[in-house]
C-alpha cells in the first residue's frame, strides 16, 4: 500500500509539471458563449477503450443537453479518460479534476479505481460517485463522502440460484474474475444463495483479467474432466468473450453444458458483435432490468444512438445499456442537488443523500450512501444473432412471463418460454456427465468396522485388499441399477474414526461406504443416501431371571389380590350374617364367630356348600360367587403356568436416569458418532462414556463390570443380542436416530440418481435376500441352551415355606400342650405353658362341642342341615 501512495505523489508531481502529458486526456463540456450562468462544475472518470465507457460518456452529455432544455440548468463537464488495466491513472485523474474544482466527480468502473480515488475526495470533501458493482459496508465510515450511483446487484445471485433450482441441478462451477473485489464481494452471496436452495459449489475457478490463451485453455480442460457441467460465469465482457470462444474450440459449448452468465456479461450483450456471439449460443443469463417503454426513454434511445454512432462508428450495436441509463441518472442526482444554489462539500453530499425520483434505470434513492438494489432481473437466452428475452424474477416473488398488477409468478421458470440450451436441444441437461475408466469413483470404505456382517476388508500376502459385507453388496447391487456405467473402485481406510472417514469426502474420496451412520452433524460437508438399515439407537444390558420364588403371585397384580381379598371377605360375611340364626354354632364369642365368617368366605372359593345352607338368599350368594372365583381360578392358573413354564429375563437398568443416578459408565461403537451425542444430548459425564470396537470387546467389558450398559445403532446391536441372546437384553425405548446410508459430497449430481436406484433394490426384494444371506440367520438366538419343561421345586419354594412353617407352628403348640402336666417350668416358660394351656383348653372345649353336636345329628335326622354344617 506504501509502494501504491509513493506511485501515486510520483505521477501527481509529474502531472503538475506537465499538463498536457497525456495521461488524462480532459474533455470539457460547457454551453457556447458566456453569457448562460453555471449552475454546478462536474468531473467524470471513464475508460473511453471500453463500451461501459463509451456509453457512459454519451449518456452524460446527454443528460447535461437535457438538463439545460428541461430545467434550465447549466453543468460543466470535464470528462478523464483512464484504462481499467492501471488504476492509479484513474487516481491521477481524480487528482486533476480535484484542482480543478469541480463539485462532484463520477466514475470510474472499477473498485480497484475507486478505492484509490475515495481517500483523495473524502479528504477534499468532494462526493464522489461510483460506478462500481461492489462497493464494501465498511466504506460508509471510512470514506463518508463515497456514493454508489449503481444499483445494488447482489440480489442477482438469488436470481442466478433460482435458476439453478428451477432445473434440479445440485452442483455448479463458478468461474470469476481473480480481481480482490469480485471475489471477495460477490462470491460470497452466490455461495450462500445457492447453498439456501439445496446447491453446491463444486469449485471455484478464478481467471486472471490478463489471462492467456493457453492459461484458458488448460482450465477449460481441467473442468471438463470433471462431472459438473453447470458453470457460472462471472466475468468482464472482454474475458467473457475470449472464455467462450475458447470453450466453443474444446467443444463446451455443446450438448449437456449448461452456462450461466451474470449481469456484467449480460447487461452487455447487445453490443456483442455477430461473429463473436455465435460462440456464445445457448447461454442464459441475468440482466438487469430497466423499463423501455416509456416516452421519456424513447427520445433518449433516439438520441443515444444517433450520437453514439456518430462518436463511436467502430461500433456495430449503438443500443443503450443500464450502464448507460445509470450515467444518464447520475448527472440528475447531481442537478438536483445543486438545484437554487452553489452548493459544495458537505452540505452538497447532505442534498444528494436526500435525492427521491424516477430515473430512466429505475428508483434513485440513497440508502446508506449506496444507491436502492434492483428487484427485478430479466432472463434472457442468446440464440442466433442476438438474444431472447425468456421473463422476469422478480426478489421474493419469482419468475413471470411479464410484469406488472396481472403478472403471474412461478418459483421455478420451467412455465416461461422454452430454452434453448448448447447444442440446439430442447430438453433440459442433467448437468453432470459420467465418470470414466480413467477416472472411476474412489469409494472410502471402514477396514476397522467391528462388526464383519456389514463390512469386512481383508488383505492377500500382496498386500491388495477384498471387501465384502452387507453394506458392500448393497452398494454393488444399487450400482448395477444405475441407467449408466458408473466405474467405480473402493479404498480401505484405516482410521478408526467414522467421522474423519467422513470428512475425507471431496479430498481423498468420492463417496463412503459401510456401517456409517446418517447424522446432522456430519450434513455440513456431506449429504446421505436414504437409509439402507433401521433407523434408531438401542440401549444394551445384562439380563437376569426373574425370580419365581414369589411367582404364584404375579399372576394378578397387588389391587386384584386385595379385590379378591375384599369380594370374598365380604361375601362370607353376607353368608354368615344370613345363616347365623339357623345355626347356633355360627354364635359365640367375637373370636369365634369371626373365625367361623373367615371360614366360610374362604371355603366357598373351593365347594359349594349348598346342602348346607339354611337360607336360599345365601345360596344364591355363594352360587354367584362361586362362578366368579372359576372364572378367577382359572385365569389365574393359566397365566401362572405360562409364567412358570417360559423362562424370562429382566433388564438389570431400565432406564438412561437410572444410569444418570448411579453414576454409572456406557460404552459405544469406537469411531462412531456417539460419544457427543452421549454426552451433549443424554447428558453422561465424558469420563464414563468408553469406546470398543466389537461385539466380543462389548461382553468381555459386561462380564468385567466396566460398563453398566451399551448404546448400540439397531441394526448392530440386533446382531450383538442374537450371539449372547442369554445374557444382554434390551432395555428402555429405541432413540429415533440414526441408521446407515452411503455419503456423497453435498450437492452431488449421482445423489438422485442413486436414491433411485437403493429404492429399485429395496423394491424388488434385493435388499431383504442379501439381508437374509449376511446377517438373517445372526438375529436369531445362537446362545440356545437345551430346554427342560419340567418345573423345579424353587418356583414353589415360597409356598412350600408357607406350608411348612404352617404345620410346623401347630406341631409347636401341640408339643406345649403335651409337656403342659410337666412340672419343674421356669418362669418364662411358666408363662408360655399359661399361654399354650389357654390355647389348648379352647381347642379341646371347641373339639368336644363339635362331637356333641355330631352325636345329635345322628340321633335326629331332622336336623341334617344344620349339623352338616358344623362339620366345615
Amino acid at each position: 500500500m506504501a509502494t501504491v501512495h509513493f506511485e501515486l505523489s510520483l505521477m501527481a508531481v509529474v502531472l503538475l509539471l506537465t499538463p498536457s502529458s497525456g495521461i488524462a486526456a480532459d474533455r470539457s463540456s460547457g454551453t457556447k458563449g458566456n453569457q448562460q450562468h453555471v449552475n454546478g462544475v462536474v468531473g467524470a472518470i471513464v475508460d473511453t477503450s471500453s463500451r461501459i465507457g463509451k456509453e457512459e460518456r454519451v449518456a452524460m452529455e446527454i443528460a447535461r443537453e437535457d438538463l439545460y432544455r428541461y430545467s434550465n440548468q447549466t453543468l460543466i463537464l470535464h470528462v478523464k479518460d483512464t484504462d481499467q488495466r492501471k488504476p492509479i491513472r484513474a487516481a491521477l485523474a481524480g487528482m486533476d479534476l480535484i484542482n480543478t474544482q469541480v463539485q462532484a466527480i463520477l466514475g470510474p468502473q472499477t473498485w480497484e479505481e475507486v478505492s484509490l480515488i475515495a481517500d483523495i475526495c473524502t479528504k477534499n470533501q468532494i462526493p464522489i460517485f461510483s460506478f462500481a458493482d461492489t462497493t464494501p459496508e465498511w466504506t460508509t465510515e471510512k470514506w463518508p463522502f463515497l456514493l454508489g450511483a449503481s444499483h445494488d446487484n447482489f440480489a442477482q445471485m438469488k436470481a442466478i440460484a433460482a435458476v439453478v433450482q428451477s432445473w434440479n441441478w445440485h452442483q455448479v462451477t463458478v468461474i470469476h474474475e481473480d480481481v480482490g473485489s469480485w471475489t471477495n464481494g460477490v462470491m460470497p452471496y452466490l455461495h450462500d444463495s445457492l447453498r439456501e436452495i439445496g446447491a453446491e459449489v463444486s469449485q471455484f475457478v478464478g481467471l486472471s483479467s490478463f489471462a492467456s490463451s493457453d492459461s484458458l485453455s488448460r482450465e477449460l480442460k481441467n473442468l471438463k474432466r470433471e462431472q459438473c457441467r453447470v458453470f457460472v460465469v462471472h466475468l468482464s465482457l472482454p474475458l467473457a468473450v475470449r472464455l467462450f470462444e475458447m470453450a466453443k474450440k474444446l467443444k463446451m459449448m455443446e450438448k449437456d453444458y449448461v452456462w450461466i452468465t451474470t449481469h456484467h456479461i449480460t447487461s452487455l450483450v447487445h453490443s456483442i458483435d455477430a461473429s463473436i456471439i455465435s460462440s456464445m449460443q445457448g447461454i442464459v443469463g441475468v440482466k438487469s432490468y430497466f423499463s423501455e417503454t416509456g416516452t421519456r426513454f424513447q427520445d433518449f434511445s433516439s438520441r443515444f444512438r444517433k450520437r453514439f454512432r456518430r462518436e463511436n462508428p467502430e461500433e456495430e450495436n449503438n443500443e443503450p445499456g443500464i450502464y448507460a441509463v445509470q450515467a444518464y441518472d447520475a448527472i440528475w442526482t447531481i442537478a438536483r442537488a445543486l438545484k437554487g444554489s452553489n452548493r459544495r462539500n458537505q452540505e452538497l453530499l447532505e442534498k444528494v443523500l436526500q435525492t427521491d425520483f424516477q430515473g430512466l434505470s429505475g428508483k434513485v434513492q440513497f440508502n446508506n450512501h449506496k444507491m436502492a438494489p434492483t428487484q427485478m432481473f430479466q432472463i434472457i437466452n442468446v440464440v442466433g444473432k442476438s438474444y431472447r428475452e425468456l421473463g422476469f424474477w422478480s426478489s421474493g416473488l419469482g419468475f413471470s412471463e411479464t410484469i406488472g398488477k396481472h403478472a403471474t409468478y412461478s418459483p421455478l421458470m420451467n412455465d416461461l418460454e422454452q430454452v434453448l440450451w448448447p447444442g440446439g436441444p430442447r430438453y433440459t441437461p442433467r448437468g453432470w456427465t459420467e465418470l470414466t475408466r480413467e477416472k472411476p469413483l474412489l469409494v472410502g470404505v471402514p477396514a476397522k468396522s467391528g462388526y464383519k456382517e456389514y463390512v469386512k476388508v481383508e488383505y492377500d500376502r500382496s498386500g491388495n485388499a477384498s471387501f465384502d459385507g452387507l453394506a458392500i453388496e448393497i452398494f454393488n447391487a444399487t450400482v448395477r441399477r444405475l441407467p449408466f456405467y458408473l466405474p467405480y473402485e473402493f479404498v480401505a481406510f484405516n482410521d478408526i474414526s467414522y467421522d474423519n472417514l467422513v470428512g475425507q469426502i471431496g479430498k481423498k474420496f468420492d463417496a463412503v461406504v459401510g456401517d456409517v451412520a446418517i447424522v446432522a452433524s456430519r450434513y455440513s460437508h456431506v449429504e446421505f443416501s436414504l437409509p439402507f438399515s433401521e433407523t434408531g439407537l438401542m440401549l444394551v444390558v445384562p439380563a437376569r431371571s426373574s425370580n419365581k420364588a414369589w411367582s404364584f403371585i404375579k399372576p394378578f397384580t397387588k389391587s386384584m389380590w386385595a379385590s379378591i381379598t375384599v369380594i370374598t371377605i365380604y361375601n362370607g360375611f353376607v353368608v354368615w350374617l344370613i345363616e347365623r340364626h339357623a345355626h347356633p354354632e355360627l354364635r359365640g364369642s367375637m373370636l369365634h364367630q369371626i373365625g367361623i365368617m373367615l371360614w366360610l368366605s374362604f371355603n366357598t372359593l373351593f365347594s359349594l356348600q349348598g346342602g348346607k345352607l339354611h337360607s336360599n338368599l345365601s345360596r344364591m350368594s355363594v352360587v354367584v360367587w362361586l362362578f366368579v372365583a372359576l372364572v378367577v381360578i382359572q385365569t389365574y392358573t393359566a397365566n401362572l403356568t405360562s409364567m412358570l413354564t417360559v423362562q424370562r429375563l429382566e433388564p438389570t437398568v431400565t432406564s438412561v436416569e437410572e444410569l444418570l443416578k448411579s453414576n454409572a459408565a456406557v460404552g459405544y461403537c469406537s469411531g462412531s458418532y456417539l460419544e457427543n451425542y452421549l454426552v451433549e444430548v443424554l447428558r453422561f459425564p465424558r469420563n464414563n462414556v468408553k469406546h470398543y470396537g466389537s461385539a466380543e470387546e462389548y461382553a468381555q467389558a459386561f462380564n468385567k463390570k466396566e460398563i453398566a450398559a451399551a448404546f448400540i445403532g439397531t441394526p448392530l446391536a440386533k446382531i450383538f443380542l442374537a450371539k449372547f441372546c442369554k445374557k444382554f437384553i434390551a432395555a428402555g425405548p429405541t432413540f429415533n436416530i440414526g441408521g446407515f446410508g452411503f455419503a456423497f459430497p453435498r450437492g452431488s449430481p449421482l445423489l438422485a440418481s442413486i436414491n433411485e436406484a437403493l429404492l429399485k433394490v429395496s423394491e424388488n426384494g434385493t435388499l431383504v435376500q442379501l439381508e437374509n444371506n449376511f446377517i438373517g440367520a445372526l438375529q436369531k438366538c445362537q446362545d440356545k441352551e437345551e430346554e427342560n419343561p419340567s418345573l423345579s421345586p424353587n418356583g414353589f419354594r415360597a409356598l412350600f415355606i408357607i406350608t411348612v412353617g404352617t404345620s410346623t407352628i401347630a406341631l409347636v403348640i401341640y408339643i406345649f400342650c403335651i409337656a403342659s402336666s410337666f412340672s419343674g417350668l421356669t418362669t418364662i416358660r411358666g408363662l408360655m405353658f399359661i399361654i399354650i394351656k389357654h390355647w389348648c383348653y379352647q381347642s379341646k372345649r371347641f373339639s368336644r362341642r363339635v362331637s356333641n353336636v355330631e352325636s345329635l345329628g345322628n340321633s335326629s335326622p331332622q336336623h341334617a342341615p344344620n349339623l352338616q354344617l358344623s362339620q366345615v
